[in-house]
């Protein structure tokens, strides 16, 4: 899912729960876990429809902010 489908999604007050885990291709890493509540789930991804991967856990939680989630659970 892309920054704007985050964006859209909140916009229209659709719930979904996030999820922040260690990129298991890089696990020096993050990325951004999405669940729908229609049991459908999406990684976070770029424009070229790579999943977003963050060597730093602040600054995942900084662009998931700006995209106005207000609640995301970490997994370590």
């Amino acid at each position: 899912m892309k920054r704007q489908d985050v964006e859209t999604l909140q916009a229209e007050g659709k719930a979904f729960a996030t999820h922040l885990i260690r990129n298991p291709a890089r696990s020096g890493e993050w990325i951004a876990f999405f669940q729908l509540n229609t049991g459908r789930s999406f990684f976070l991804i770029d424009e070229h429809d790579e999943v977003e991967s963050f060597p730093q856990l602040d600054r995942l939680v900084e662009v998931l902010q700006r995209l106005g989630i207000k609640l995301a659970e970490i997994h370590f």
